[in-house]
C-alpha cells in the first residue's frame, strides 16, 4: 500500500500533544493549565522558586503529595513523589516543576519517582510524556502494570505509555536515562475486568482494497476508511476526534498521535498492453520471476504455441515448453517461468490442422515482472537453493520434470536414470546420483494441477532424501515448484531429510494425513532450504487432541541456513515448530512476510535456534505469536500483530506463566529481542510484558534500535539464557532492509505476497468477529478444502505442432524430462469426429470400445473385478476402478447422452464430472446407472466421486437426435 503524508495534518506541529480527560476516566491529570490559585499559593510559599513560566520545588520528597502555602496543589492533587533534595536551591537544579508556560509537569532527573496511589486492578493508565532534553532519547519505567506498552522504552520522541493495573495498590513511574516532560496522565475503568478504553473505538481492519486514513497512536494504529469518515483536531483541547459522515458515534483520541497519513487502496491492476488478433485475451500480468497469460478457447484450433521475449531473453520470442501450455475447458492459459526481473512480451498462437496461424495469433507487451525476494539465512555463504539462479533464471543445464495427475506414477527421466519411475522414483534417482557422484546437474520438478497420492509414498510424505554422507561437492540443488495458480499437492506433504540447496515453492498442501505427515517438514540434517509462496490448509484430523486440524504445517528439526518466507497458513493449528533435541544456537533460521491466517499456536515455537522473525503478518492468531524456549536466541522484529493476544511468550515466566492456561511449554526459556513491531486490535486479553517493565517476568527485551545489543545480564527466569546477539554480529547475519510494521499487511496481502500466485485458485474469507479467537475447526472451510477439485482439463498437446523446437526452458537453457501430457497423440481435448452410439468396457486390461482412436484417455486400473452386471443383454465382469488414479476424458463431437454402469450393491453412487459430483439415477441387474447430456465439443473427465472408491464397467454415449 502507497503511503502519501498529507499537508493537511501538519498543523498537528511538533508530533502534536494531544490528550484530554477521557469521558469514561475515574482520575486524569491535564499539565496543560495551572490555575491561578495554585501559583499564588506556590509564590506565597519559600520551598517554591519561581522561573520564567515555572514554579520549582526546591525540597526533597519521600512518597509525599506537592504542598504549597499548607495546600496540596490541584495541578498534581492525589499524586504523589519520590526526589532527592535538590543540590542547590535554585530553578536549574530543582526536582520537581510545575511548567504552566510549556504545559507540563517536569521531572528533572534519573531516578524521579511519581506515585500514582490506591489503584484497582484492571484499571487502564496511559501517561503521555516526552525526553526532557531535545534528541536525547530518555523515558518511564513502571510496576504494578501489564500488558504495556511505552514503559521501559527510551524515545527521542514523545511517548504514550499504557498499562493494566496488576493489582490492587500504587502505581510507581520512574524516569530513565534522565528527566521527563509529564504531559497527561489518566486513569479508566472500574477495576476488575480489564478493559482498555479503545475497544469500544469504531476503527475498522486494515484493507489494502480501500483507501484509508491511517492514525500511529503509540505502537498501535488505527484504519478509517476515507469515504466513511471526517477527522478534525482541536490544538487547544488537545484531541483528535473521528466521526462518520453518516451517523453519530465519536472517537476521541487523548494518547500520542504521532502520525496522521493515508494509504491509498492497492493497484493490481496488470501491467502489459495487449495486441489482440482473432484469439480473445482474457488475463495476464507479471510476478515474481514469472508471468501468466489466459485467453478465450478459438474455433478450429486444436492447441496453442506460446511465445515470450524481452529481459534476459532478448528481443527474439523463444516458444516455452508445451506442458506450460493448458486447457481448462472454456479458456487456455500459460505460465512462464524462469524470468529474471525486467519486462516481456507474450504471443499466442493457435494452431489449426497441426499448423501454426501466425494471423490470428495475440499480444501483451511490457508486462513486469519482479524478482523473488531472496533474503535469509537460506542465501547464506553465497548460496542459492534449488534449480534457480539467484537472478530467477534456470542454473545451466538444469533438468526439468512435468509431473501430472496422469503421469506421477510412470513419469521418467533419461537424465536421471529411466529405470527410476514415478514421482517418487525421480526423487529416488536424485538421491543415488548424489550418492554415487555421477549427478552434479540441478533438477526442478514441475507440478501441474491437482496431484492426489502417487503410488508410494514414505510413511504418506514424498521423501527428500540425500544422503548427506555422500553429497556430490559439485551438486547444484533441487526444486518443487507449482505451475501456475492451481497447484495442489492434495493428499501427501513433502518430507526432508538429509537434502541440501532444496526450493519448495507456489505449491498448496490439503488434506494432508496425520503421522509423519507434516505439510512440509524439515526432519533432520538439512541445509540451505528456501520454502516461500506455499499455501498450508488443513490437513487429516490425527489421533492426539492437537491434531484435529492435521499436525504440523510447516515444521523444522536439526536443519540448519534455513529460510521460510512469503507462506499463507490457513487456520492452522500448529504452524511452525522449530527445534526437537540436539540443536544449538548456531543453526540459522529466518521466518520473513509469511501470513498467519487465524492459525492457532507456533508461529513459531522454537528450541535453541538462532532466528530472526520479521515482518510477519499475524492476523487474529487465537493462542500465541512467538514461543522461544531452550537457550534460543530469537529476533521479532517489525511483525503486525492484528487481534494476536499473545503476541510472544518465553516458558515459564511473564505471560507464560501469569495467564496460566497460555502456557506453552513446561522447559527452559529461550531469549526474545523485540524491535518495531505493531499490536493492532488489542483485545482485553492482550498482554505483551517488557524486560524494561519487569526484569523477571517478561516476554522479550525492548530494544531501542536495530543495532542495539542486549545485555548478558538479561537472563531467562528458568534456565538463565542470556541473548547471543547473532543479529548484530557482520560475521552471522545478512543485509536486509525490512518493511516498516505498518506497511506489513499491505505487502504480505498484496499482488507479490504470502501463497502461491494470484492468491492460488482457492480463495476463501475469515469472519474476524467468529474466528479470530476461536481454536476449532472452521467447519465451512473444512468442507471446501476436502472437497476442491481442480478446474484443469488438461495440456494442450503442442509437442508436435509445427514451428519452433521444444527445449527445457525460457530461460538459461535445460534437458526436459518426460511428463506432462494427458494423451499424446490421442488428447481428449480434441473432439475426434464420431458417428452413432459410442460403448466401452474394460477387460482385458484395457478399454474395449467402438469409437475412434484417441476418442477415450483412461487412467488407472483398468481390470478391476467387483461381480457381474448385465448391459444390454451381455454380462461383464470386470471394470475400471474408480479410485484416485482412475480416470476417464474425452471430447463429443457431437451432443449425446451419456450412460455410465456402476458395480455395485448399493442403491446409490457417485461419480466426478467435470468437478460436480453426479449421483446414480437407475437402478439395472448388478448395478446403478449415471445419466446426463453431454455437449458437441466439451472436454469431459470422469473421476471418483464423493460416495468414495467404486466401479465403472461400461459407458454408453448416445446421439441426441
Amino acid at each position: 500500500m502507497k503511503t502519501i503524508n498529507t499537508l493537511l495534518y501538519i498543523m498537528l506541529a511538533g508530533l502534536m500533544t494531544l490528550f484530554a480527560s477521557n469521558a469514561n476516566a475515574q482520575q486524569s491529570w491535564n499539565f496543560s493549565t495551572m490555575s491561578q490559585a495554585d501559583k499564588d499559593a506556590c509564590a506565597a510559599d519559600a520551598n517554591w522558586v519561581l522561573g520564567s513560566d515555572r514554579y520549582c520545588y526546591i525540597k526533597g520528597l519521600d512518597n509525599e503529595p506537592l504542598i504549597a502555602n499548607g495546600t496540596e496543589l490541584e495541578y498534581t492533587k492525589s499524586l504523589k513523589f519520590t526526589a532527592a533534595e535538590p543540590s542547590a536551591p535554585e530553578e536549574g537544579k530543582a526536582k520537581i516543576r510545575c511548567n504552566y508556560g510549556s504545559k507540563r509537569l517536569e521531572l528533572n532527573g534519573t531516578g524521579v519517582i511519581l506515585i500514582i496511589p490506591n489503584l484497582k486492578v484492571g484499571q487502564f493508565v496511559e501517561v503521555y510524556c516526552m525526553t526532557g532534553k531535545t534528541n536525547s532519547p530518555r523515558g518511564l519505567s513502571a510496576t504494578n502494570l501489564s500488558g504495556t506498552t511505552g514503559f521501559g522504552e527510551t524515545s527521542a520522541e514523545e511517548l504514550t505509555c499504557t498499562g493494566t493495573v496488576t493489582s490492587d495498590g500504587d502505581v510507581t513511574l520512574t524516569t530513565l536515562e534522565g528527566g521527563m516532560y509529564i504531559y497527561s496522565i489518566t486513569v479508566t475503568g472500574e477495576g476488575g475486568e480489564v478493559t482498555p478504553p479503545e475497544s469500544d473505538y469504531n476503527d475498522v481492519s486494515q484493507n489494502i482494497t480501500k483507501n484509508q486514513v491511517r492514525l500511529t497512536v503509540g505502537s498501535d494504529i488505527k484504519y478509517y476508511n476515507t469515504d466513511e469518515v471526517k477527522i478534525t483536531f482541536d490544538k487547544t483541547a488537545n484531541t483528535v476526534t473521528v466521526t462518520p459522515i453518516s451517523g453519530s458515534w465519536q472517537d476521541v483520541y487523548t494518547k500520542t498521535v504521532s502520525n496522521i497519513d493515508f494509504a491509498l487502496a492497492e493497484n493490481d491492476d496488470p501491467s502489459g498492453e495487449v495486441t489482440e488478433g482473432e484469439i480473445k485475451i482474457k488475463a495476464y500480468d507479471g510476478w515474481n520471476e514469472a508471468a501468466y497469460i489466459e485467453w478465450d478457447l478459438l474455433d478450429g484450433a486444436t492447441s496453442y504455441n506460446v511465445y515470450v521475449s524481452g529481459g534476459s531473453l532478448g528481443s527474439e520470442y523463444k516458444k516455452i515448453d508445451y506442458q506450460l501450455v493448458r486447457n481448462y475447458g472454456t479458456y487456455g492459459r500459460a505460465d512462464i517461468l524462469g524470468l529474471s526481473a525486467g519486462t516481456y512480451s507474450i504471443k499466442v498462437v493457435p494452431v489449426i490442422n497441426d499448423t501454426e496461424d501466425e494471423s490470428k495469433a495475440s499480444y501483451v507487451d511490457n508486462i513486469e515482472v519482479v524478482g523473488h525476494d531472496r533474503i535469509g539465512f537460506a542465501f547464506a555463504n553465497g548460496k542459492a537453493p534449488g534449480a534457480y539462479n539467484n537472478d530467477g533464471t534456470l542454473k545451466s543445464g538444469a533438468i526439468v520434470v512435468y509431473v501430472t495427475e496422469e503421469n506421477k506414477n510412470t513419469v521418467t527421466s533419461d537424465a536421471i536414470g529411466s529405470s527410476y519411475v514415478g514421482l517418487q522414483g525421480i526423487l529416488d534417482g536424485v538421491r543415488v546420483g548424489i550418492k554415487d557422484g555421477d549427478l552434479t546437474k540441478p533438477v526442478d520438478i514441475r507440478i501441474i494441477g491437482q496431484i492426489t497420492d502417487p503410488d508410494y509414498l514414505e510413511k504418506g510424505d514424498l521423501l527428500i532424501d540425500m544422503a548427506s554422507e555422500s553429497k556430490s561437492a559439485s551438486y547444484e540443488g533441487l526444486t518443487i515448484e507449482g505451475i501456475g495458480n492451481d497447484a495442489v499437492a492434495d493428499g501427501w506433504g513433502i518430507r526432508l531429510k538429509s537434502a541440501t540447496s532444496v526450493e519448495i515453492r507456489n505449491l498448496a498442501f490439503m488434506n494432508c494425513d496425520s503421522g509423519e505427515g507434516d505439510n512440509i517438514g524439515l526432519q533432520q540434517n538439512n541445509n540451505y532450504i528456501w520454502v516461500h509462496h506455499c499455501d498450508l490448509f488443513y490437513g487429516n484430523a490425527g489421533s492426539d487432541k492437537d491434531q484435529v486440524k492435521g499436525d504440523g504445517a510447516l515444521d523444522c528439526k536439526k536443519s540448519n541456513y534455513v529460510t521460510f518466507s512469503y507462506n499463507h497458513f490457513w487456520d492452522s493449528g500448529k504452524a511452525c515448530l522449530l527445534g526437537l533435541s540436539g540443536e544449538n544456537d548456531k543453526m540459522y533460521i529466518t521466518y520473513h512476510h509469511n501470513w498467519f491466517d487465524h492459525s492457532d499456536s507456533r508461529h513459531p515455537r522454537i528450541r535453541s535456534y538462532s532466528a530472526h522473525i520479521y515482518n510477519n503478518y499475524y492476523d487474529g492468531c487465537a493462542k500465541y505469536g512467538v514461543g522461544a524456549t531452550m537457550a534460543s536466541s530469537v529476533f521479532v522484529e517489525n511483525n503486525y500483530y492484528r487481534n494476536t493476544n499473545r503476541p510472544m511468550m518465553i516458558s515459564m515466566q511473564g505471560t507464560d506463566i501469569v495467564h496460566g492456561e497460555g502456557t506453552f511449554s513446561s522447559e527452559d526459556g529461550g531469549i526474545i529481542k523485540s524491535y518495531g513491531n505493531m499490536f493492532a486490535e488489542q483485545s482485553k486479553n492482550f498482554s505483551y510484558v517488557t524486560y524494561q517493565e519487569d526484569n523477571v517476568e517478561f516476554d522479550a527485551y525492548e530494544a531501542t534500535s536495530r543495532g542495539e545489543t542486549v545485555p548478558n545480564s538479561v537472563k531467562t527466569k528458568k534456565g538463565g539464557t542470556s541473548y547471543n546477539n547473532f543479529d548484530t554480529d557482520a560475521s552471522i547475519m545478512y543485509d536486509y532492509t525490512p518493511d516498516a510494521a505498518s506497511e506489513v499487511v499491505s505487502v504480505v496481502t498484496g499482488k507479490y505476497g504470502a501463497g502461491r500466485l494470484q492468491h492460488g485458485d482457492f480463495q476463501w474469507s475469515f469472519n474476524n468477529s467468529v474466528d479470530d479467537e476461536s481454536y476449532d475447526v472452521n467447519t465451512a472451510l473444512k468442507e471446501a478444502v476436502t472437497n476442491y477439485k481442480t478446474k484443469l482439463v488438461g495440456i494442450f498437446d503442442g509437442e508436435n505442432s509445427e514451428s519452433g523446437e521444444q527445449g527445457g526452458e525460457t530461460g538459461d537453457g535445460g534437458e526436459t524430462g518426460d511428463g506432462g501430457e494427458t494423451g499424446g497423440e490421442d488428447n481428449p481435448d480434441v473432439p475426434v469426429i464420431t458417428e452413432g452410439t459410442i460403448t466401452c468396457s474394460f477387460t482385458e486390461g484395457q478399454p474395449n470400445t467402438n469409437a475412434p482412436s484417441g476418442f477415450f484417455t483412461v487412467a488407472g486400473d483398468k481390470a478391476a473385478k467387483k461381480g457381474d452386471m448385465v448391459i444390454d443383454g451381455t454380462t461383464y465382469s470386470e471394470g475400471l476402478k474408480m479410485n484416485s488414479k482412475g480416470s476417464v476424458s474425452f471430447t463429443p463431437s457431437e451432443d449425446m447422452t451419456m450412460y455410465l454402469y456402476i458395480c455395485t450393491s448399493d442403491a446409490s453412487e457417485s461419480l466426478d464430472i467435470n468437478g460436480d459430483d453426479i449421483v446414480s439415477d437407475t437402478a439395472t441387474d448388478g448395478g446403478v446407472i449415471i445419466s446426463m447430456n453431454v455437449q458437441a465439443s466439451q472436454s469431459y473427465t470422469i473421476k471418483k466421486g464423493k460416495s468414495g472408491e467404486t466401479f465403472l464397467y461400461y459407458i454408453k454415449l448416445v446421439p441426441v437426435e
